[in-house]
């Protein structure tokens, strides 16, 4: 056996910031050379960011890019880095004439490449594109059909790139013909919920099928609608966990592992070998180290413990408005502030993201606003120490009333309506970015105001129904105190009691209630999550248990606010299925579920 220490750097790089990201590297390789590391492992298009969607399409970038990763190898040699083999994953492009139909020269590739010495050594790409659910990468990246194996300090190391891992086939299939000791793959793999435990399942099945350890290192932080939630890690040739990265952090996870010393008579060559997927990877052998090191003290195993549902959620949206707010440039936010659960979750997920500080909430009370939501936005408030505001909308609503003759729903939208454009005036005004508060159930049925309470340039909650907003609301109040590193310490509950236990209401007429137009969440939500994210139709539905007439109705409100979904803000995706890159539904559509 051989020994080698294995570093994970589970870091959280910007789509288009390719010098900042290759700071990153840098910095953190040097940590990992400081911890002794004989490896360091990046994210899958770490040097680009991810997605980089049609970017990927555009030469200039692409060009970028190359030069960049050529740039990465020699700095990291002149500033004495050079000797730590270094794998990360970047955008190339493919330079050779017509290997199939369709795929021709300088088409995009999702690569991954090791620098050693100044140099790149080694260039691979992805194998399997996956065209499901927020991926199109069969759109935009032409396959890879190398398995690169190189061997360090005596130790056989196959690369394969994220989806190479998730599909039967390809080059994780031609591993244990090739005699690697360990299997690493580079990975930008988003969150959604209970993803943690699939995904720890998926690499022990695929460490038993290499027949080799695996180790597996993920991105984490925000962009756009997703959340990259890390979790790096390390299984033995059983399945066995080894190390595990805490989640939604970043994090250097090394670990030492003895492996099965590389056979000396392979050589360094190219064997082409049939994948059970109708391809044919060839094995690519290169040397860098080949002698294993003499034996050294073995240090202790970390592995973080895995979130519960509610806090891996939570830390999901924090960390997804934090870096939206960040990547893109601003240093505050602004939301209307109702009484309600929803902009009271809202605006507590924007405290915890970037300070109580820098979070700015207008209270827009109405003829037909109640004294309590008032009083518990005031409560709220206080309780965060946020900055706030009273603009009363009342005279704003008589003066249009005095030119425009509204009824019944349109009266109802102009109050939501003239609330929007309070806070998006303060919000060219001063440059905070307004957030947005309507919850999944909301999204799902319509129940908004187009140009009003829809309107904003992010949407925290957009992919949490209605249920799972007090859920979070009430374990956001457990945690006060508690010292975990996305939430702010207050030393109080945030969120006012009274908030939670509060009916639901628009407040937009006198009485109003979410139950007058909605049915009630607890029937509402469980049918809204079949028909969205399971895509059940009328039948399925109806054998799931759920009430014909209930379903009828939900559908009839669903497919009617395709509309609106298009025109929303983008918000963190943490189920299966979100409103957005995950459903592309038509919005002129006669299809209706019968």
């Amino acid at each position: 056996m051989a020994q080698l220490r294995i570093a994970l750097a589970q870091v959280n790089p910007t789509v288009g910031e390719l010098d900042g990201n290759a700071d990153l590297i840098v910095e953190w390789s040097r940590r990992a050379a400081d911890a002794g590391a004989h490896l360091v492992a990046f994210p899958e298009m770490m040097l680009t960011g991810y997605p980089v969607e049609d970017l990927a399409l555009r030469a200039s970038f692409v060009e970028a890019c190359r030069r960049a990763l050529d740039r990465l190898a020699r700095r990291l040699a002149d500033e004495g880095l050079g000797g730590l083999p270094v794998v990360t994953g970047y955008l190339d492009r493919r330079s050779v004439g017509l290997v199939r139909p369709g795929q021709p020269a300088g088409a995009p590739l999702d690569a991954a490449a090791w620098l050693h010495g100044g140099e790149v050594l080694v260039r691979s790409a992805k194998h399997h594109l996956p065209n499901y659910g927020v991926f199109d990468e069969y759109r935009v990246f032409v396959r890879g059909d190398r398995l690169p194996v190189v061997r360090v300090h005596g130790v056989d190391v196959a690369t394969v790139i994220c989806e190479d891992l998730w599909q039967d086939g390809g080059p994780v299939s031609v591993t244990s013909t090739s005699g690697a000791g360990l299997l690493l793959s580079i990975n930008a793999s988003p969150y959604e919920r209970n993803k943690d435990d699939v995904r720890l399942d998926l690499c022990a099945e695929r460490a038993r099928e290499a027949g080799c350890a695996l180790a597996y290192v993920n991105m984490v932080g925000g962009q756009d609608e997703l959340v990259f939630d890390g979790d790096s890690v390390i299984v033995g040739p059983d399945g066995t966990p080894l190390a595990r990265a805490p989640q939604f952090v970043e994090h250097l996870l090394v670990a030492d592992l003895a492996l099965p010393a590389a056979d000396a008579s392979a050589e360094p060559g190219r064997t082409p070998v049939d994948a059970p997927d109708g391809t044919t990877i060839t094995i690519d052998r290169h040397v860098l180290t080949p002698d294993p090191l003499p034996a050294y003290p073995v240090l202790p195993q970390t592995a973080a413990e895995p979130m519960d549902d509610l806090a891996e959620i939570y830390a999901a949206l924090v960390l997804g408005t934090r870096d939206y707010v960040r990547k893109n440039g601003f240093r505050s936010v602004v939301l209307g502030l109702s009484g309600g659960i929803d902009s009271a979750l809202v605006a507590t997920i924007a405290s915890d993201a970037i300070g109580p500080e820098n979070v700015h909430a207008v209270l827009l009370p109405s003829r037909y606003s109640s004294e309590g939501s008032v009083v518990d936005a005031e409560d709220l408030v206080k309780r965060q120490g946020i900055n706030s505001r009273i603009v009363p909308i009342a005279d704003m609503v008589e003066a249009f009333e005095k030119h425009l003759d509204l009824h019944g729903l349109a009266a109802e939208n102009l109050q939501a309506r003239i609330r929007a454009n309070v806070w998006m005036g303060l919000s060219n005004e001063h440059g905070h970015l307004v957030l947005t508060g309507g919850n999944k159930s909301e999204l799902a049925t319509g129940y908004s105001t187009l140009y009003g309470d829809s309107a904003g340039g992010f949407a925290p909650i957009k992919d949490v129904f209605k249920l799972t907003v007090w859920d979070l609301a009430r374990w956001r109040n457990t945690q006060a105190g508690v010292d975990l590193p996305f939430l702010h310490p207050f030393g109080h509950e945030p969120i006012p009691e009274a908030i939670i236990v509060k009916e639901p209401s628009a407040e937009l007429r006198p009485g109003q209630r979410d139950r007058d137009t909605l049915p009630e969440y607890n029937v509402l939500d469980p049918v809204l999550a079949d028909y969205v994210e399971r895509d059940m139709g009328r039948e399925a539905l109806i054998k799931a248990g759920h009430d014909p007439a209930l379903v009828d109705r939900a559908i009839r409100l669903v497919d009617l606010a395709e509309y609106k979904r298009r025109q929303y803000p983008p918000g963190p995706k943490i189920t299966p299925k979100n409103f957005g890159r995950d459903r592309r539904l038509p919005i002129t559509n006669a299809w209706r579920e019968r």
